[in-house]
């Protein structure tokens, strides 16, 4: 959540998913929930070629190649693997491609194999005995992402929980606020199981707290219509017709994620606080967003140095319940998955610049649809302003910019339109170094990882099924 006084830093916290995504890239916190299961396995000091020890035995990937004037070498390479006790989990082979260590191979090899610790160094001399270019090649590892909507509930690493004892000036400090925020972290953590249908927690609010909603609400509200995009106002004048948004009451979370479900198919998580940069990303590839339920302390109504319930009823929802935002949105997430940790850092900074500090273009004049500045009077009115520069979104430009989380932006970023931005995102996604890509079934509400020949395939027979009945819908309408 952006400040609308002047700029203070606050112990304890940070505000952006960048910088969580730099701290992950350093060390500081896992991206996959703490080593969650499912990680790659561990790897020997110094030896990349060992992917995985586990009782004594290693797995190693082995590539060597065998000449037209050894092919008979292939025979003694097995007898090898037997005389090691080697088991072999996978084999593959090529036409060899001419190397400047064996300038005539006629094939090449790849084999996976596990055999003892103690036998390795042997069983690779004794292979280049018998072969040409025989060499060990690294795993190709890829942090763990999840697969199904309830994997979500391993992607709860909170690297930026903020505790108000650590920020004597932070005005939250009474017992009482600590007491609600604990006991909401209870429920986030416990909520949303494997019964996605269970019903989301509700937070009886104080009357201090709905006062503080009230005069967001009312200073927001009067500049929406002229500074807002078209999106953004027709998302909240459905909330306010059908979802009780209003000056007199805080939504409650289980009202307005049924409202999301039933029109883009995104749900709300409860959460404790801003979760890490990879995780936050991979639960949107789910259509879920992660939402916290406290709100800021009300001595300083326009003010939160974290990320609290009026940023997220009021700067994200609206726009979720638009169905291109809510494709774009998804995109990020789904480009997220498996990616490395300089990839997620430059997501987070497109997430930064578009979801939470976008503007875009609409009827001739410059809109805001980024939740940062539609839940920020102070912003809102600036970013519209002549003050700050604006710069076309680019991806390529926009992942390597540098950003404000302690005061204004500089720089804002001008999508076309949300079209332009979703095609823009998938030509940067698709240049993500990936062994594989990734494709969200809707149906099953889990990510299908398209990795080999058969699920490609199996993908392009439902498309082909899809085009079928669209192109049987266009011949009645053409007979009709």
């Amino acid at each position: 959540m952006k400040t609308d006084v002047v700029a203070q830093t606050f112990s304890g916290r940070k505000q952006s998913l960048i910088e969580d995504a730099r701290r992950e890239r350093g060390g500081g916190g896992g991206g996959n929930g703490g080593g969650a299961p499912g990680s790659p396995g561990p790897s020997r000091p110094g030896d990349g070629t060992v992917f995985e020890e586990k009782d004594g035995r290693v797995t190693v990937n082995i590539l060597f190649a065998l000449s037209s004037e050894k092919n008979a070498g292939f025979f003694k390479t097995g007898k090898i693997f037997e005389t090691f006790e080697a088991k072999l989990l996978h084999v593959e082979s090529r036409v060899g491609r001419k190397s400047k260590n064996c300038p005539s191979s006629d094939l090449e090899f790849f084999m996976r194999c596990e055999l003892h610790c103690s036998d390795l160094d042997v069983f690779i001399n004794s292979l280049k005995r018998v072969a040409d270019d025989v060499r060990c090649v690294q795993e190709e590892q890829v942090p763990w992402f999840p697969r199904q909507i309830k994997d979500l509930d391993r992607c709860n690493m909170l690297i930026t929980k903020f505790d108000p004892d650590m920020d004597q000036e932070h005005p939250v400090s009474e017992a009482a606020r600590r007491h609600l925020r604990a006991g909401l972290q209870i429920q986030a953590v416990s909520v949303f199981r494997e019964t996605v249908g269970d019903p989301l927690p509700t937070v009886e609010y104080t009357a201090e707290e709905a006062s503080t909603w009230r005069k967001v609400y009312q200073q927001l509200r009067g500049v929406y219509p002229s500074l807002a995009c078209r999106q953004f106002l027709d998302g909240l004048q459905q909330l306010e017709a059908e979802c009780g948004y209003g000056e007199e009451r805080i939504p409650q979370l289980r009202d307005v994620s049924a409202f999301l479900k039933e029109r883009t198919g995104f749900q709300l998580r409860p959460v404790a606080g801003l979760l890490s940069a990879r995780d936050f990303l991979a639960s949107l590839a789910f259509r879920v967003f992660q939402c916290t339920q406290y709100i800021r302390h009300g001595s300083a109504p326009m003010h939160s140095p974290e990320p609290d319930c009026c940023h997220e009823l009021l700067g994200h929802i609206p726009m979720l319940a638009d169905k291109e935002f809510a494709q774009f949105s998804q995109e990020i997430g789904l480009a997220s998955l498996g990616a490395s940790d300089e990839d997620i850092e430059k997501l987070s900074t497109l997430y930064w610049f578009t979801v939470e500090f976008g503007l875009c273009k609409q009827g001739g004049a410059v809109k805001a649809y980024g939740a940062g500045l539609l839940s920020s009077y102070g912003e809102l009115v600036y970013a519209l302003s002549n003050e700050p520069q604006y710069k076309p979104f680019d991806p390529e430009e926009t992942a390597l910019q540098p950003y404000q989380d302690q005061t204004y932006q500089p720089v804002y970023f001008v999508s076309e339109s949300f079209e332009d931005a979703k095609m823009k995102l998938r030509k940067y996604s698709a240049n993500i170094k990936r062994p594989f890509t990734v494709r969200y079934d809707p149906f099953t509400c889990s990510v299908e990882v398209l990795d080999q020949p058969s699920k490609i395939q199996n993908a392009l027979s439902q498309m082909r099924e899809d085009l079928k009945t669209l192109h049987s819908a266009l011949e009645k309408l053409g007979s009709s």
